[in-house]
């Protein structure tokens, strides 16, 4: 995701001056083609997010477009007051672009896990959130936030993150994406988690069980229609997510279905209200955390069986 991102910012730089990149000291090395093609556009802060995050709303105030770049609960957390006061207040053109999400720096711990981000950033007006599941999706969202005018959020893990697009598709900011279509239930996910999400459907197929598996990779806005009309043909949703239950994409799923009137079987799979546990290799710290394709696949035929003995209640 990092070189995708990478990659389509240095098309944004070349095709405009304007363009600038703005980092917090991480970062420094995965900058060196941009800072070698584009040295007038590049601007390392140091350990200092907050003031990075006040100088891109200077930036934007003067016609730029600053693409501010850090680790996710660094940008999110310590800039927090900037973003709300320097960005979001003035509506600033301001690209926050969070890298490491979810439990990208899975052998680093807590401290540098992106688990409460989504829900920092989606209490704040006027921001637009966007966390794409692939590397594909990544080139794609860098240009659609550049091309939307006002403070967005782009929320990344960092590299080697799995494809889940074999072809090209259109990517438009607050349409979610359905992967697969399904009618026994849907499962909704947003960020590379995703991509388990999808391997959890394709094996419950084998089975008989039919997954409708949906990507959501805008937050805020996020695809009432979309969801609203998942809810009505399976019945049941699932979310999935590396972030907090309260206040990421289960809390964002459950509030639009309870504001439109939906009531089918509905479970959040995320971090239920913890700290992540557990240190190693990202796919074992997602099995520490009740967050695998096999734990993905308990939960699906969990909301299945709820939904059956609902049904089997009202004949």
């Amino acid at each position: 995701m990092r070189d995708a991102y990478l990659s389509a910012l240095h098309r944004l730089a070349g095709e405009n001056k304007d363009v600038l990149a703005l980092i917090s000291d991480n970062g420094a090395i995965v900058y060196d083609r941009f800072r070698r093609d584009f040295p007038e556009q590049y601007f390392n802060y140091g350990i200092s997010e907050a003031n990075m995050v006040a100088s891109a709303a200077g930036l934007a105030s003067c016609g730029k477009l600053p693409f501010a770049y850090t680790i996710t609960n660094f940008l999110t957390m310590r800039a927090f007051e900037f973003i709300r006061n320097d960005v979001c207040l003035q509506e600033m053109n301001v690209k926050l672009v969070g890298t490491g999400a979810g439990f990208s720096y899975s052998t680093l711990g807590p401290t540098h896990h992106g688990t409460e981000d989504i829900a920092l950033m989606r209490v704040l007006p006027n921001i637009t959130i966007v966390c794409p599941a692939s590397p594909r999706e990544t080139y794609k969202a860098t240009l659609a936030c550049a091309a939307l005018v006002g403070p967005t959020y782009l929320r990344l893990g960092t590299s080697k993150e799995p494809e889940i697009y074999e072809n090209d598709y259109d990517f438009v900011i607050g349409k979610g994406i359905v992967l697969k279509e399904g009618t026994d239930a849907t499962i909704i996910a947003t960020g590379s988690i995703t991509h388990d999400a999808l391997a959890a459907a394709e094996e419950l197929q084998k089975n008989g069980v039919s997954v409708k598996v949906v990507n959501i990779h805008t937050i805020k806005p996020i695809d009432t229609g979309l969801i609203v009309e998942c809810a009505r043909t399976t019945g049941a949703i699932i979310t999935l997510e590396e972030h907090n239950i309260n206040g990421g994409l289960g809390g964002a799923v459950a509030e639009t279905l309870l504001d439109n009137g939906c009531n089918p079987v509905f479970m959040r799979m995320g971090l239920i209200d913890n700290f992540c546990t557990g240190y190693g290799s990202r796919p074992d710290v997602k099995k520490m955390n009740g967050l695998s394709p096999d734990h993905i696949i308990a939960k699906i035929r969990e909301a299945i069986a709820q939904k059956r003995l609902r049904n089997s209640k009202a004949q």
